[in-house]
């Protein structure tokens, strides 16, 4: 039989809206899947999804509450999971020990422990020929692609500095507050997992993003996406080291949020080069995206069109004039390119490598945060220390 059958854990707006409706659907007239089974600790998000996915295949997908039940099912080839973060490692390295084909969100960890021991995991998964793709997408797009090549033409020369800021008026996670989650329709307990044991809260169910035992915020949330895309374009190895600050500076109110809202993160990489990524929920100007280099400057403020141009090169020679825009390289998107590579059984735009190394980069934010102290990376012993 050559039809694929996927399931997907973690069922909300990620899992229904990213991976389904706008993931494979969009790919369902020329890739031969169907989606078997769903597994999510919340009623309401089960029956949400599994109504697209019967208005999308003429009938309903299994339902598990339990993730465990759901890799127990026959014959399932592939799972995508877009669970809360804290459950990532969890559900990658079970997903993995299965053996079957996986697509999972970022970021990839939220404790370095448990990261290794999914990578390891991961590892052996792929090289009995599973198939690993993780959702830092941007890497995908024809332009980001297209910033690559133009880096390793030496265009632009040796960078020295990279920038994210990303900024908003509001913390991103007020949005999921109000839903109407009833203890009955939920499995606190699977939604909490290997977390401390704590009374039901909706709140803290619904907007999990907001508080810091589930998500540790916007650097491993969005830098995420930010590190990955730069670790791309650069070809570069691990952070050496990192330092980070920052804290619940603004939104402070009746939510008792905990994730902070202003953050800002800064990594030294061996190649030369220094990396920074922040937030600021209080103020949504300056947001940028850009490579310091010592012919110019790359802008990728647009994430489908970057720029470059000679500006700030302090050994500009007149071979770039003007603002430029990227040539883009022609890439199908991430979603298809996993399943394309499940059937030629080539490597992902996005491998578990990959992953690997924009989680630790992630990781050692999240430490140097919690420590207020210096982090370090030793790539041989995969330890990260403070200093």
């Amino acid at each position: 039989n050559d039809r694929m059958r996927i399931a997907q854990i973690g069922c909300g707006s990620r899992g229904r809206g990213a991976h389904l409706e706008g993931g494979i659907l969009p790919h369902k007239a020329t890739e031969n899947f169907e989606v078997v089974a769903i597994a999510d600790p919340w009623k309401g998000a089960r029956e949400r999804i599994n109504g697209s996915i019967e208005k999308a295949f003429g009938r309903k997908a299994r339902e598990f509450v339990s993730y465990r039940d759901l890799l127990a099912m026959d014959g399932i080839d592939a799972v995508m999971i877009a669970s809360p973060d804290f459950h990532h490692t969890t559900h990658l390295e079970a997903a993995a020990k299965a053996r079957k084909h996986i697509y999972v969100e970022k970021p990839l960890a939220t404790d370095f422990g448990k990261l290794v021991k999914a990578y390891d995991a991961a590892k052996a998964a792929q090289a009995a020929g599973s198939i690993i793709q993780v959702g830092t997408q941007l890497r995908s797009l024809p332009g980001i692609a297209g910033a690559r090549e133009l880096m390793k033409s030496g265009v632009l020369g040796k960078v020295m500095r990279i920038d994210e800021s990303r900024n908003g008026d509001k913390p991103y996670w007020y949005q999921y507050l109000g839903k109407d989650v009833k203890k009955e329709d939920l499995d606190w307990n699977e939604f909490l997992g290997d977390t401390p044991k704590q009374a039901f809260d909706p709140r803290k169910y619904s907007a999990w993003y907001g508080y810091y035992e589930f998500c540790q915020g916007p650097v491993p949330q969005w830098g995420a996406h930010f590190l990955d895309l730069m670790h791309y374009v650069m070809d570069c190895g691990m952070p050496q080291s990192c330092v980070c600050l920052g804290g619940v500076t603004t939104w402070k109110d009746e939510n008792n949020f905990t994730t902070p809202d202003n953050v800002i993160a800064t990594w030294m990489y061996p190649e030369g080069f220094v990396v920074t990524s922040s937030n600021n929920f209080g103020n949504s100007a300056g947001n940028t995206r850009k490579f310091f280099a010592e012919k110019g400057t790359l802008a990728v403020d647009n994430w489908n069109v970057p720029t470059y141009s000679a500006e700030g090169g302090r050994k500009r020679d007149g071979s770039i004039r003007g603002k430029i825009e990227v040539t883009p390289v022609p890439r199908p998107d991430h979603f298809l390119n996993w399943l394309q590579c499940m059937r030629s059984n080539q490597t992902p735009h996005a491998s578990i490598d990959a992953g690997f190394q924009h989680a630790v980069a992630v990781m050692m934010a999240v430490i140097s945060y919690d420590t207020g102290r210096k982090t370090i990376y030793d790539p041989k012993a995969r330890k990260i220390t403070t200093a």
